[in-house]
C-alpha cells in the first residue's frame, strides 16, 4: 500500500528518485525494528477499513 503511494507520488507529483530511495531505506529499517509488527497491523486494519467503506 505504501509502495503504491510512493509510486503514485513519483509518477504524478514528480517525486525525485533520491526521495524514493530514502523512503525505501526508511521502510526497510523501520520494518526490521520493534515497531515493524505494530505498523503492519495498523496498515492491515486501515486496508480492512477502506475495503468496507461504501462509496
Amino acid at each position: 500500500m505504501l509502495g503504491l503511494l510512493v509510486y503514485l507520488l513519483w509518477r504524478y507529483a514528480r517525486l525525485p528518485l533520491w526521495h524514493i530511495a530514502a523512503c525505501t531505506l526508511f521502510g526497510y529499517f523501520l520494518a526490521s525494528s520493534t515497531v515493524g509488527p505494530h505498523i503492519g497491523r495498523l496498515l492491515a486494519a486501515a486496508v480492512r477499513y477502506l475495503a468496507g467503506v461504501d462509496l
